[in-house]
């Protein structure tokens, strides 16, 4: 079983050292991917490429880089670059973001995602897989008047979007590589979610996608207290009709609703529920909600599943 973890260091004194710490904790936890978010501080490639280059042997991934914001000559940089630092171990993923966070942050207007997401794929795919582009679309254009490969990154980089709703799901089935779903419990992924990516997928040609699961969860024995906590943390997501979405289909009312919140056996069923749902890997994240003594715990249960 692929399981992993989410690392957020970023009240550390140092969050590149103090990542790089908790890495190397996880792997020897035995746990065996390590993801790394991306708002508007630390860059989650280079992030990434340390971790791959200090812990040998971890896989390391972004979940996600918003396409607004960015291009994907730049994006194909970073993701290649951390490929041939990591020799292979780096996973790429993309997302639409947010109206509020890109309108406010970037002072872009958030029009026609969706095709901005399938531009997107489309010249980063010919860039990640031949290091030469030549695309010229309504809302990006990428050509390469100078070489664009990495060196040590001749196999590619796996090519994930933070993709729930129908039409970002369609689009990553047929272009990307699989998806990365948040707060997205086994009901709507078995229901929803994986028969339209697979279907997306087939469709197109395509193998069979992966789904990488992130779930908020925490092994601890004061359910209560952390429960209350992860409800105000999560409420962020809840304003944001995708994810308002998802919850909703998941059986859930609130986000916090589709936290794991329980003892060892209780993670463990969750963490199955999630794979027979369809899920080909899943990532906890937020593990650090309870504390440092219930984070081991969380981590050592992850290891344990990963053998």
């Amino acid at each position: 079983m692929t399981v992993g973890v989410a690392l957020n260091a970023s009240d550390a004194p140092n969050q590149v050292d103090a990542t790089v710490q908790l890495a190397q904790e996880a792997a020897d936890f035995g746990v065996t991917s390590a993801w790394f978010g991306q708002t508007f501080g630390a860059d989650s490639p280079q992030l990434a490429a340390i971790v791959g280059r200090e812990v040998p042997g971890l896989q390391v991934g972004t979940s996600a880089i918003p396409v607004f914001g960015r291009h994907p000559l730049l994006v194909s940089s970073q993701a290649q670059t951390a490929q041939a630092a990591t020799h292979g171990r780096y996973h790429l993923g993309l997302a639409l973001g947010t109206k509020l966070l890109t309108e406010t942050g970037f002072g872009l207007p958030f029009e026609r995602p969706i095709a901005r997401l399938r531009e997107f794929l489309t010249a980063l795919r010919q860039l990640t897989e031949t290091g030469t582009a030549d695309f010229h679309g309504e809302l990006l254009t990428a050509a390469t008047p100078l070489p664009a490969r990495v060196p040590g990154a001749e196999s590619g980089v796996p090519l994930l979007v933070a993709a729930m709703g129908p039409q970002a799901l369609r689009v990553s089935g047929e272009l990307a590589d699989g998806i990365l779903p948040y707060l997205a419990g086994p009901r709507a992924l078995a229901d929803h979610i994986v028969p339209a990516l697979t279907a997306a997928a087939e469709a197109a040609g395509r193998p069979a996608p992966r789904i990488v699961a992130l779930v908020p969860g925490v092994v601890t024995d004061d359910v209560d207290a952390v429960r209350a906590r992860a409800t105000e943390n999560l409420a962020f997501y809840e304003q944001f009709p995708s994810y308002a979405r998802v919850i909703e289909l998941s059986g859930g009312r609130r986000a916090a609703d589709l936290a794991v919140i329980g003892d060892e056996k209780t993670a463990e069923a969750e963490v199955r529920r999630y794979r027979d749902a369809g899920a080909t890997e899943v990532v906890f994240s937020g593990t650090e909600i309870a504390g440092e003594a219930d984070r081991r715990r969380t981590w050592r249960l992850l290891g344990e599943l990963a053998r």
